[in-house]
């Protein structure tokens, strides 16, 4: 776990962050349990940005095949508020919250979900063709299920590292601490 250059999602997946945890201190569970729940933050906000890309561009479809009439931006309040996936089902105690504000990302880089966030394909609408929109939908769509995988990945891993925490406050062999158990 000593490379600080891989991305968290790499060291996450990786099965060496999960693997003994009986060995390790109440500190660096604690430490990989919130690297967990920040990429969980992030990879959240990632998802709904994604989901609001493809609800715009389904809108866009649906105008195009004469099931809509209200332009995009007519009916832009209410696609931008409509019906969001919730979010997956959580644990009586599960401390995690959804952030009103978007959580501190990294630099964009050359990951697909910054390639599909940085398309500007809702500027280009009138240009594009129903191919076109097909294509931005496949694209937007592929990008958004890594990105839920990630997000089980992170799933997991968190929900191991706390049982191991809760395992150590049952037993009376860990420090209690704010957010734990």
């Amino acid at each position: 776990m000593n490379d600080q250059r891989r991305r968290r999602i790499d060291q996450i997946r990786d099965p060496e962050f999960v693997a003994d945890l009986t060995a390790l201190g109440d500190a660096e569970l604690r430490a990989r349990r919130d690297m967990c729940g920040e990429l969980d933050v992030e990879l959240s906000f990632y998802r709904r940005m994604l989901h609001g890309r493809l609800d715009l561009l389904a809108f866009e479809q649906r105008r195009r095949r004469g099931e809509e009439t209200r332009s995009l931006m007519e009916a832009l309040p209410e696609i931008l508020a409509g019906d969001a996936e919730p979010e997956p089902p959580r644990a009586p105690g599960d401390s995690r919250t959804i952030p009103i504000a978007a959580p501190d990302l990294p630099d964009v880089g050359r990951r697909a979900v910054d390639r599909a966030l940085g398309d500007d394909f809702l500027g280009r609408l009138p240009v594009l063709t129903d191919d076109d929109l097909a294509d931005v939908q496949e694209m937007l769509s592929a990008v958004e299920a890594d990105i839920s995988t990630q997000r089980r990945a992170v799933f997991e891993a968190a929900d191991l590292l706390q049982a191991e925490l809760t395992r150590r406050y049952r037993e009376g062999i860990a420090a209690s601490e704010p957010n734990d158990a």
